[in-house]
């Protein structure tokens, strides 16, 4: 680790990110090979059916534990969309589409990953509350035929969200993987994607400097 990065996740926060990414995939994975005959190849190698039913349930109880952590965490500043700062630079895609000059500033976290944590927030209790009443059949079979639909809507949207967020998460935004592995960034990444946060961190005295003491914050004693 050089001296002079900045800490943008503690270990908690990338422990529940992993937990819900990994066990994500493993439920697009399964859910697939449970939906379309052409991809039953992928409860062979799992045992059969049987065994990819098993694993798809489990999976999504740790999927909805780490679901519970993530929005507690991160919806007060990822779950809001802040207007009218947002709107523009969704207009502008924030210079990621075309080149914008001056893209407005974003804080912790730009107006597109918080249209994913959004998506994220709504559409995860819509895929765990269909897939149990799916599971214990409790409601009439109209009804039911409902909730396989609705599970659906939930994995189309979560399915292109998700790999929209791999894109940006790695090649798409170099610099951004290290964020949610090693949890430190450096400064210059810091000012160029989330300047707003990087200001309002330096003006509270909550940045976290690897290899720096931590300093009190503006205004405080000691």
């Amino acid at each position: 680790m050089r001296p002079g990065m900045i800490q943008a996740t503690d270990a908690f926060e990338r422990i529940v990110h992993w937990v819900m990414a990994i066990s994500c995939i493993i439920l697009f994975l399964t859910g697939l090979g449970m939906m379309f005959h052409s991809l039953n190849f992928i409860g062979t190698m799992m045992g059969g059916l049987k065994s990819l039913k098993f694993v798809h349930n489990w999976t999504a109880l740790v999927f909805g534990f780490s679901l519970i952590f993530a929005i507690s965490m991160w919806w007060r500043e990822a779950g809001v969309i802040e207007m009218p700062e947002d709107l523009e630079w969704i207009k502008c895609a924030g210079g990621y589409l075309w080149h914008v000059e001056h893209p407005p500033e974003s804080g912790k976290y730009n107006p597109g990953q918080k249209m994913f944590f959004i998506a994220v927030a709504l559409c995860g209790p819509l895929m765990v509350v269909t897939g149990l009443l799916m599971m214990f059949q409790i409601l009439p079979t109209a009804l039911t035929r409902w909730m396989y639909t609705l599970h659906a809507v939930g994995f189309v949207t979560l399915f292109a969200f998700f790999f929209v967020h791999v894109y940006l998460g790695t090649v798409g935004n170099p610099g951004s993987f290290q964020a949610m592995t090693t949890g430190w960034v450096t400064r210059g990444w810091a000012r160029k994607q989330h300047p707003k946060w990087l200001k309002e961190m330096e003006h509270h005295g909550t940045l976290v400097v690897y290899g720096e003491e931590k300093k009190p914050a503006a205004g405080g004693h000691g």
